[in-house]
């Protein structure tokens, strides 16, 4: 067998090993991306990205088909004993996060419904662009980490081995890849917690399309939820029913219409197709480890929580965001595969604080429903937005420990510390005049020193010694004259940008972000040694050949 061709094999083309694959392939990552079933899903599934994987999805260049294909999240009509009594919107009066100033931090203020394999079909296209397509069929059975760490031998069931320098196991809850490398699963099964689900189609025009319907009585519920792109075709979520002895049964067509005739009071025939019909069982486990040696776990590989707050198929699709840039500064010989430690060390925290954050909204909607007019908004808060998720604790960050995932303490001036989420702000292309925004910079596959003030201007003309893996972006001030900028400037016209980083009026500063939209580094304009540090850490020597392609 001969040295690896394969720079990354991601085993599972769900969301989380597309995203993944997806950033590599824009890197010139030499990846692949296999998945066992014979055929891509056409399951529903997950109900869509939430903002915080919006912002990723619009960095891979693929959110405004996304948002055609989908729709808003609809608003609740909530009945009890056959009628109506409720009626609400939980994203009625959501903008933008606030920044510091009264300016959004975010393009988006709310998730998006799309039924998952559109989603997928989506990247998969996008992914078909760099010229890396998935290979079904084939079912991963065997991975030897080759001493000295150089390359994964990787069985495949059909028979064949094939060599990578990384395998990342993105293949889901009953993960072949987790199980080979003997890495536990630890957490519990509620086994009285059940619920039915399938993709129904619904031959009832009362039932209007502009609604999340959601039925919930004392002896149970259904939800019926519009699958956008589709003309009849619903999510269907219900309890289940049993038999004498309180067995959930396992869902049936036959099934789906009496639970559908029980609780709306509408004739069970209206429900004319019942498929990809599955039993759920809240689990909350988590692996205790991501990596052994070149293999790495990402998505529900990694970790299973409580559907409460949709943040399964986000929280996978950020592990990967989190990844791909560190494997690829690896591979690229910029960093030593210590950087890669870092992924364990930042998302297994914000593992363990989404079992936590999704079990407990399973509690406040299970208490919620027993009264009338209760409904599912219960498991949404600003936390599931996913968009206040930050990495303090890391050691990339370099400052204070035990900060618990999922906060974000202030600072005096409300701007972000290294490893929180970097803020979005609305500004100016300094050298068209066109409306743009932050992200717009920091997208793609580079790291994004933001100069405030003049006095960052010397700093700036340093970067351009890195090439294209790190992009400066000088941002002035609405008063100042720009000049014949340089590319990628922008003009902080509205002061949004200064307000959330914290520069006040006339001030400087710099600010490191990092390839996944986190703050690197904080440091004053006039002193930029912690800069120049963070750069030579993350991207080697200023002058390097580089590898971003």
């Amino acid at each position: 067998m001969t040295d690896a061709s394969t720079d990354v094999l991601i085993v599972g083309a769900g969301p989380t090993g597309l995203t993944l694959a997806l950033d590599l392939a824009r890197r010139g990552t030499a990846v692949r991306i296999v998945d066992r079933s014979p055929a891509h899903p056409r399951t529903s599934r997950a109900k869509g990205p939430n903002p915080r994987s919006l912002e990723i999805l619009a960095d891979l260049g693929v959110a405004d088909e996304v948002l055609a294909a989908g729709s808003a999240p609809l608003p609740m009509r909530v009945y009890r004993d056959h009628r109506p009594v409720a009626e609400t919107d939980p994203w009625a009066d959501a903008t933008p996060t606030p920044a510091p100033a009264p300016a959004p931090a975010t393009r988006f203020d709310r998730p998006w419904l799309i039924a998952q394999w559109r989603l997928e079909e989506i990247l998969r296209a996008r992914l078909a662009g760099h010229g890396v397509h998935v290979e079904l069929g084939r079912e991963v059975v065997g991975l030897a980490d080759e001493a000295g760490g150089r390359h994964v031998d990787v069985t495949f069931a059909e028979g064949g081995a094939e060599r990578a320098r990384y395998v990342v196991g993105c293949d889901g809850a009953h993960s072949s890849v987790r199980r080979l490398l003997g890495i536990t699963f630890d957490g519990t099964t509620a086994e009285d917690q059940v619920m039915v689900t399938g993709d129904v189609e619904l031959a009832h025009e009362d039932l209007g399309r502009d609604r999340w319907h959601q039925w919930f009585d004392e002896d149970g519920a259904v939800m019926l939820c519009p699958i956008p792109g589709t003309r009849t075709g619903w999510w269907f979520q219900a309890g289940p029913e049993r038999d004498e002895e309180g067995r959930p049964l396992a869902p049936t067509l036959d099934g789906f219409r009496r639970l559908f005739t029980r609780h709306t009071g509408l004739p069970g025939h209206h429900l004319t197709r019942a498929e990809l019909l599955s039993t759920y069982r809240v689990n909350v486990r988590m692996a205790d480890r991501y990596r052994v040696g070149q293999v790495l776990l990402a998505g529900d590989a990694a970790h299973v929580h409580a559907i409460a707050g949709g943040l399964g198929m986000n929280t996978g699709i950020q592990d990967a965001f989190n990844l791909g840039w560190k494997l690829g500064h690896v591979l690229a010989g910029q960093a030593d595969t210590g950087l890669l430690d870092t992924y364990e060390e930042e998302r297994l925290p914000v593992a363990a604080w989404t079992l936590d954050l999704t079990s407990d909204r399973l509690r406040a909607t299970l208490e919620a429903i027993r009264e009338p007019g209760g409904n599912l908004g219960s498991a949404m808060t600003p936390e599931t937005a996913g968009l206040g998720i930050g990495y303090r604790w890391s050691s990339l960050a370099g400052t204070e420990a035990g900060t618990e995932a999922g906060t974000k303490a202030t600072t005096a001036s409300g701007a972000p510390l290294a490893g929180d989420r970097a803020p979005d702000a609305p500004c100016r292309d300094a050298a068209t005049g066109e409306r743009t925004h932050l992200y717009g910079t920091f997208a793609g596959p580079h790291t994004t020193v933001l100069g405030f003030g003049p006095t960052s201007a010397s700093v700036l003309g340093e970067v351009t010694a890195y090439g294209a893996g790190v992009r400066a972006c000088r941002v002035y001030a609405a008063h100042e004259d720009p000049g014949t900028p340089q590319p990628g400037a922008v003009v902080d016209d509205q002061g949004h940008a200064a307000a959330a980083y914290g520069i006040g009026a006339g001030g400087s500063g710099l600010v490191v972000v990092r390839p996944d939209h986190h703050v690197g580094v904080v440091a004053p304009a006039g002193d930029p040694g912690s800069v120049r540090e963070y750069l030579r850490r993350m991207h080697g020597a200023p002058g390097m050949v580089d590898a971003v392609r």
